[in-house]
């Protein structure tokens, strides 16, 4: 398995360019990712602005895999959640380019992103992933514990209804 850097990232147009481009590669090869095919460049790079603003802010953290200088992949840790739920995070965007996937690439992300959220006091993850062509695999092997199932619960990028896996995870002193 190939050793990837993985850092929070920054809103500089480079990263900007970079991400938007993954997004719109995921979602073209029917990545469920809230988007519906074809994704314009435009729409990704608005995307990616609004979403590194917040972190920017504190109420995200927006990750990067890097092979070298290529951004390979990404996952963004939601820490902005409800009064009443300061204790968990989610994880969103998943996303990894097509030519780097199957080499540990997501892997490396989600447990960089479990770090940030232990050292940011949460002690639950949750996620959810497309029924159809999802990540429920990765993300059992790293521990996730399956809820349930939604069906029908957002269309496919390329159109028809898929339902949705909901995940969670204990983490930090709550995983002891």
């Amino acid at each position: 398995m190939a050793s990837f850097v993985i850092k929070p990232l920054d809103d500089t147009p480079a990263i900007r360019d970079a991400l938007a481009e993954l997004l719109v590669e995921t979602v073209a090869g029917g990545g469920s990712v809230s988007f519906m095919h074809p994704l314009s460049l435009d729409d990704a790079l608005a995307f990616w602005q609004d979403s590194l603003r917040a972190a920017a802010q504190g109420e995200r953290i927006v990750l990067g895999a890097f092979d070298g200088a290529a951004l390979v992949g990404t996952v963004t840790l939601l820490l902005r959640l409800p009064p009443n739920q300061p204790h968990r995070a989610e994880i969103a965007k998943v996303m990894t380019r097509v030519a780097h996937r199957k080499r540990g690439v997501a892997t490396a992300l989600m447990q960089a992103a479990e770090q940030l959220a232990v050292a940011h006091g949460r002690t639950l993850l949750v996620l959810d992933t497309a029924e159809e062509d999802g990540a429920a695999p990765l993300y059992e092997q790293l521990g996730f514990q399956l809820t349930g199932l939604i069906p029908d619960y957002a269309l496919k990028p390329h159109g028809g209804l898929t339902g949705t896996l909901i995940y969670w995870k204990r983490i930090g002193a709550a995983a002891a």
